[in-house]
């Protein structure tokens, strides 16, 4: 129920835009973020968003750099990426919480829905 999208190659110093919608109603009375895995590493917390989105949080490595945000209208989540490093290449992905909170978490096991992964390669 989670589609994410918007992964890709892109040269180091550039940008990219995830999105991540979510299918059924009940996704929007939840917090949602990302996630990045890449080759021979932990799986990272990225970036999440409230509800409401109101609050927002970002992992250390991306602060600064990354921009969320949400539209509730839509479901949909985005991950705005940008001054892009080859330490930002992993596989991102998508995360829906599944319990109300006032706060983001950032603990991979707070998140019962998964989406597929999504792609993203920087090159130097």
């Amino acid at each position: 129920q989670l589609q994410a999208s918007g992964g890709g190659l892109v040269q180091t110093g550039g940008s990219l835009r995830l999105s991540c919608a979510a299918s059924g109603s009940k996704f929007d009375v939840y917090g949602m973020g990302w996630f990045r895995q890449a080759p021979g590493k932990e799986r990272e917390f990225v970036a999440g968003i409230t509800r409401i989105g109101n609050v927002t949080k970002y992992g250390d490595s991306v602060k600064g750099r990354f921009s969320i945000a949400k539209d509730s209208t839509k479901n949909t989540v985005y991950l705005q990426m940008s001054s892009l490093n080859a330490e930002d290449t992993a596989v991102y992905y998508c995360v829906a919480d599944r319990v109300r909170r006032m706060y983001v978490a950032s603990l991979s096991t707070s998140y019962a829905y998964w989406g597929q992964g999504t792609q993203v390669t920087v090159s130097s």
